[in-house]
């Protein structure tokens, strides 16, 4: 009997909120799937399935309480009343997430709903974390070390003059390193930390709830209306729910290239910046920069949120050399949840298809500046490269 579980409905990351919001208003009868992805081939041990079947049960219980309304609704006045009344509704159903082990290998599907399933992703990830550390009974660092490390690099990233959010949730070694890394980086009023990509502990800590969409929103565009068409209709229903709000976008769902030609002026001028998740990030602020100037567009006026397996090298690098030229934040995830002397994992979970109304289902991609990250059906994925004349 393990003790792992989620202790609040709020537990999550941020667009995952935002998102759903969306959802429910636009694609409300919109059915798809999900998949996890062992990236890093970890090896489960015996029970692990049953481990986190009773855990997943458990998240049915979670239920948006009255403070945590009042906080969303304070902290997030682009997020209206009657979707607040929906999330204060909403419960989690375990039967959406079918889970099965063979011998070390897991395997975990969602299906359902897209308004339903859509907040599923990012708890399963931490649950699969947390329990695998637990049940290899992989000894972390002490709460005292957690805690220095976290104080040393909010030290470093002060010093450097730039804004930071912390956005680890998926990929955390537990709920309680979390917790640990909050504290200490709430502790100075000179940090320069902004916020978490957590609500619940943005909630807890008194911090700013960051985020905006995820590459879901753009692949299920894509199943959609077609590989043509994803990003520039994805930004436009955005804009459509959230009038300016909420105003950065991803760019590399079907690479940085093909998201720049149809992030046209409208686009530029209406959104605050965009965020970089894989790929070179100094080739990638060149790209941003050169963008905006084409467009007539101050890029100072603008900014890049980094947000792709940053450290304070990687940090210090970007810093340095996009320093005077454009905006810059940055949104660090794993190093600063899963930081703690163990090897972190390597685990995502992506949507896979998308249910035509014809029932049958239509394969989901995405295509990153990584070719690593290339995830999803391999003849779909040589469909959009033809079809967005992507040539690598």
């Amino acid at each position: 009997m393990n003790d792992v579980r989620l202790n609040s409905i709020l537990d999550n990351d941020f667009y995952k909120i935002t998102m759903q919001n969306a959802v429910v208003k636009l694609f409300p009868s919109s059915i798809v799937k999900y998949e996890f992805i062992n990236r890093g081939k970890h090896h489960f041990p015996e029970g692990f399935a049953a481990a986190l079947r009773e855990a997943v049960n458990k998240m049915a219980e979670l239920k948006l309480t009255k403070d945590e309304k009042k906080f969303m609704a304070r902290t997030c006045p682009y997020i209206d009343l009657p979707y607040l009344d929906f999330l204060e509704g909403y419960h989690y159903d375990p039967s959406e997430v079918k889970i099965h082990q063979e011998g070390g290998d897991l395997s975990v599907i969602v299906e359902g709903l897209w308004y339903r399933t859509i907040l599923w992703e990012v708890p399963l990830l931490a649950l699969i974390s947390e329990l695998h550390y637990e049940m290899n009974h992989m000894e972390r660092d002490s709460n005292e070390v957690v805690m220095s490390k976290t104080i040393e690099k909010a030290d470093s990233l002060a010093r450097l003059g730039v804004t930071f959010a912390e956005f680890g949730t998926r990929r955390r070694h537990s709920y309680k390193v979390q917790n640990l890394v909050m504290e200490a980086l709430t502790q100075k009023k000179e940090s320069t930390f902004i916020g978490s990509s957590n609500v619940h502990f943005a909630m807890k800590y008194g911090v700013k709830p960051i985020g905006t969409h995820a590459h879901e929103w753009f692949m299920f565009h894509a199943a959609e209306y077609g590989f043509k068409m994803a990003n520039e209709l994805a930004l436009e229903h955005w804009v459509d729910v959230y009038r300016g709000d909420l105003g950065v976008a991803l760019s590399d769902t079907y690479t940085t290239d093909v998201f720049f030609q149809q992030f046209d002026k409208k686009f530029a001028k209406l959104f605050d910046g965009v965020r970089h998740d894989s790929g070179d990030a100094l080739e990638f602020a060149d790209k941003t920069i050169a963008h905006y100037q084409k467009n007539g567009i101050n890029p100072m006026f603008k900014y890049i949120i980094f947000s792709d397996a940053l450290n304070l090298e990687k940090v210090e690098e970007i810093t340095n050399y996009c320093r005077g030229k454009i905006g810059i934040s940055f949104g660090i995830g794993t190093n600063l949840t899963n930081d703690v002397g163990l090897k972190p994992m390597n685990i995502v979970m992506k949507l896979i298809g998308v249910q035509a109304p014809n029932k049958e289902w239509i394969p989901t991609v995405k295509l990153s500046d990584e070719h690593g990250k290339y995830t999803g059906d391999p003849k779909m994925i040589e469909l959009a490269k033809e079809f967005l004349r992507i040539k690598n």
